[in-house]
């Protein structure tokens, strides 16, 4: 696919809508070189990513953000179901005239990421799943309470993405979160398209829940040639990273990286490396 919008930033990219499925899919897509299709965590919208993240993607990849149904700018209601999820992907991508690609994953879209590339090996070349879990049951620790409390408030300050997305105990992860939650807002209206109410999380938590049962996907994704490059913080009190060290010397084809003194969201913390690695990943790995 050839962006459009090549010289775009993240800041100036066209919002364009697509039909799937009856709904209006919105997407932005720009920068130059290969595909890659980023599908985003519960009550992330395109408004939501780094935009430093995304620029640096560019600098070497045609980058696809978009809102699942009923998200963001999507028209629609969002599926209670990964596997619902992967056949958006795969008919948005379609729609778009996009036939293989790279996708990434953050927290709830690892879930979705991990199973569009299990149900279609063909189209999607590489894997990123960023801050989030395997299917199945996991020994770690539960979800932290403080961190649910601030997952479900209508909006979020600051200091409640210190606790969501980074690592407050550090000072150095605190003055990343304002430098990322600086750029994400310095995009107007940023607030109004991100899901807020209970019946809309609730549809994220039905998604999910699916997902985090099914020994199945596990298992398929163990076995999965496709090359998979797994992003953690060392304190994630969504996800803990332990999740997928049990799994290390049984993948086929992945590789783990964690980073110190960071939380759920490591790409916002390291976007400029996290950007290196992943288009590192892309050049040198293969099935």
């Amino acid at each position: 696919m050839k962006s459009s919008s090549e010289n775009a930033t993240a800041a100036g990219a066209e919002t364009k809508y697509v039909e799937v499925n009856g709904d209006q899919i919105a997407y932005r897509a720009f920068g130059n070189g290969s595909p890659i299709v980023l599908a985003n965590r519960m009550r992330g919208t395109l408004d939501t990513w780094d935009p430093l993240f995304l620029d640096e993607l560019a600098k070497f990849h045609t980058v696809i953000t978009f809102d699942y149904p009923g998200t963001g700018y999507s028209s629609g209601i969002l599926p209670n179901s990964m596997e619902i999820v992967a056949d958006y992907v795969k008919k948005f991508t379609t729609a778009i005239k996009v036939d293989k690609f790279a996708m990434l994953g953050w927290s709830w879209g690892g879930y979705a990421t991990q199973t569009t590339l299990l149900e279609y090996p063909e189209i999607v070349t590489h894997g990123f799943l960023v801050g989030t879990a395997p299917a199945g049951t996991h020994d770690s620790e539960p979800i932290e309470e403080i961190w649910v409390e601030r997952a479900i408030k209508e909006i979020n300050t600051l200091e409640d993405e210190e606790i969501l997305f980074f690592e407050p105990a550090s000072e150095f992860s605190k003055e990343r979160a304002k430098a990322s939650r600086e750029r994400i807002y310095a995009r107007p209206d940023v607030v109004s398209k991100i899901p807020s109410t209970m019946p809309e999380f609730e549809l994220f938590f039905a998604g999910h829940t699916k997902y985090k049962d099914d020994l199945n996907r596990r298992e398929q994704l163990l076995q999965t040639k496709t090359p998979i490059l797994i992003i953690c913080g060392d304190h994630d009190p969504s996800v803990p990273a332990e999740n997928w060290y049990k799994l290390s010397g049984k993948f086929q084809n992945a590789q783990i990286v964690v980073y110190p003194k960071s939380g759920h969201g490591p790409h916002h913390q390291y976007p400029e490396l996290t950007a290196n690695y992943i288009s590192q990943f892309i050049k040198y790995s293969s099935k």
